[in-house]
């Protein structure tokens, strides 16, 4: 008798007309279009045999392609392993005296998923929901809700919804961004793949050069990846806490929407039990002639 593990991965965990969602090796869950994929969210925790034990993660999105088949993102770079497509992550998490780092080093502390996600697909909508902790020395300190919408393609676009919410099940947990001077990355972020002729750009116009700490209400990578132009917008929401959010724009290949950021008087955000956090941002992918 087959078992109910490989009934889900022979058969779409749910499909309408030509959407669906599939459950693949560990728990990578892939939604296509036409029989085309359009992103993966790992539920299951990811590894490399060339990468350090301690970069082993879950709970993130990769890979990411436009309407036209275009894969924006790369997975475990080896300039920066820790980077993993689209991801949301701190390098500074507190907790009763205790300093974490979810960002890079996930020896001690790392997302996992809980219950399997839920995926669906109604009136051309695909939705995925999940649930994961964040543990810390074996313990869980954060739970961690998930919620992607993908809409349908309209002029050559794509657009993806993203809603994180963030609460503290216990003690409270202290988030900071990066404390290197001039400095404060770690929120939502996503790593690019190879690329060529690229350009930068935020909602106050075209970005040349390396920035940090600048504020800006979106901002957008435009690039050749393997002989076809694209572009992939990040918006944050305007009821974010903090917003605009400020900003790590780097031509290497990474965009990041700092949270909580680093003003005279903003430096840290507390999360508390019975108070969560809610990030939203929407992204848009966009084929170029």
């Amino acid at each position: 008798m087959r078992s109910a593990l490989s009934l889900l991965l022979a058969f779409p965990l749910l499909a309408t007309a030509q959407l669906e969602w599939k459950v693949g090796e560990n728990q990578r869950y892939q939604f296509s279009e036409n029989g085309k994929p359009v992103l993966t969210y790992n539920a299951g925790i990811e590894s490399r045999p060339d990468a350090p034990a301690d970069r082993a993660r879950c709970c993130y999105v990769y890979p990411l392609l436009t309407p036209g088949g275009v894969s924006l993102l790369d997975d475990f770079p080896k300039d920066h392993y820790h980077h993993r497509g689209l991801f949301w992550a701190w390098p500074y998490v507190e907790v009763d005296g205790k300093v974490y780092d979810i960002w890079m080093k996930m020896a001690s502390i790392r997302a996992v998923t809980g219950a399997p996600p839920a995926a669906t697909v109604k009136g051309g909508v695909a939705r995925i929901e999940a649930s994961n902790f964040w543990e810390a020395d074996g313990a869980r300190i954060v739970s961690e809700k998930v919620r992607i919408a993908v809409h349908p393609v309209k002029n050559a676009s794509r657009t993806l919804d993203l809603e994180l919410v963030f609460e503290a099940l216990n003690k409270p947990v202290q988030l900071q961004g990066s404390r290197e001077k001039g400095k404060s990355y770690g929120g939502l972020n996503v790593r690019f793949a190879p690329r060529e002729q690229m350009v930068i750009r935020s909602s106050e116009g075209a970005v040349p050069k390396d920035t940090d700490l600048v504020p800006h209400s979106w901002a957008e990578m435009e690039a050749v990846y393997g002989g076809k132009r694209a572009v992939v917008r990040f918006e944050a929401d305007p009821r974010n806490p903090h917003a605009p959010p400020q900003w790590c724009l780097r031509h290497y290949g990474f965009i990041g929407a700092a949270f909580p950021g680093r003003t005279e008087s903003v430096s840290s955000y507390t999360l508390e039990k019975g108070k969560p956090l809610t990030l939203r941002y929407r992204v848009t992918l966009t084929d170029l002639p």
